[in-house]
């Protein structure tokens, strides 16, 4: 689309005849021969090779009037819009606590094959297509097990967060669970984001027997921050012993952060719990839109020259005259307000 940054100069395009209307014109002594009939002459002279033929007609300001118009469009400053640019901003960071402690080796999940797998394996499953419906989102991933690792940070390459969890291990970041730890570096990796939603998603198997710092505190310190955790408990909650399913504390967690608690007994019941996570947490892409300019001021001033030259070309060849007849060559004038022929010899 074609703009003017400076309309305001096509307000000049009268200042030639105002000029010329405001001052005189320039007199200039001319030797010439006055005759009464000279329009009659004049169109009889025309048909003869010797002469020239000036006479004043109004298309003489045609030309003009055109520079002058590519003149003014020049200085206007006329620019091309190109197509706008959009780009997708990320306004949610989202990130996944995985556990993986020695209980998540255990085979009681079935994959979309109907086969017995383990329940790292499910949640790797789930979560990749947990991913594939988060763009627009930077997301970022922590395991834990005896202690809380970054795995990848915060990006909106998906794909490559997709990679790096399905490069997870049971047991290699431990074999036990420290869940309060995983929520505290989760915070802290949210103190340089600016977004204005920040999630966090823990799934565990068990309960917390490594931290340094009790759930329920580290999800005091994210509520302060803005930060809502969704808590999904996976496995058996009929476990005893060091693997007991807590589930009261991951229902705490939630709540001292305005999330949600879900439990998953089952693949099935785990895809139900994203699919209502992306209920929860609907994205929102802001929208940036950009229109890039471009100066094209060189355009009209290259027809104008173009022009000009063209015009000067033609008036060059019109006044060229064969060598045998320029001797004999008559310069004729037609006075357009006496009506009367002005000859040069």
């Amino acid at each position: 689309m074609l703009t003017f940054d400076y309309l305001w100069v096509f307000l000049l395009f009268p200042l030639p005849w105002l000029l010329r209307a405001l001052l005189p014109p320039r007199q200039s002594q001319q030797v010439s021969v006055r005759v009464p009939f000279g329009n009659r002459l004049a169109e009889a002279m025309s048909r003869s090779p010797v002469a020239v033929i000036a006479a004043a007609a109004p298309t003489r300001w045609i030309l003009p009037a055109i520079l002058w118009t590519l003149v003014l469009a020049a200085a206007a400053r006329p620019q091309w819009i190109e197509p706008p640019i959009t780009k997708e901003l990320p306004t949610r960071d989202l990130l996944l606590l995985v556990d993986l402690s020695g209980s998540m080796d255990q085979k009681d999940f079935t994959n979309k094959s109907g086969q017995k797998v383990d329940r790292l394996a499910a949640v790797k499953e789930v979560l990749g297509e947990f991913l594939d419906r988060r763009q627009g989102d930077r997301v970022g991933l922590v395991v834990f097990g005896d202690a809380a690792y970054l795995q990848a940070p915060f990006s909106t390459d998906l794909e490559l967060s997709r990679r790096l969890l399905d490069e997870c291990q049971v047991g290699m970041a431990g074999p036990r669970t420290a869940l309060g730890d995983a929520i505290g570096l989760g915070v802290g990796l949210f103190d340089e984001s600016d977004a204005q939603a920040k999630t966090i998603i823990a799934l565990t198997d068990g309960n917390d027997t490594k931290s340094k710092i009790p759930p329920i505190e580290a999800a005091r310190v994210a509520a302060q921050r803005d930060i809502h955790i969704h808590t999904v408990a996976i496995g058996d909650p009929t476990t005893v012993g060091e693997d007991v399913l807590d589930e009261q504390a991951l229902r705490d967690v939630a709540s001292a952060t305005g999330g949600s608690y879900f439990f998953a007994a089952d693949r099935k019941s785990l895809v139900g719990i994203y699919d209502e996570l992306d209920k929860i947490e609907t994205r929102k892409v802001k929208t940036v839109s950009h229109r890039p300019r471009t100066d094209i001021y060189y355009v009209p001033l290259a027809v104008a020259l173009l022009l000009s030259m063209a015009s000067k070309f033609a008036a060059a060849l019109s006044r060229r005259t064969p060598p045998e007849l320029a001797a004999q060559t008559t310069r004729v004038h037609v006075n357009p307000i006496t009506g009367s022929l002005e000859v040069d010899g």
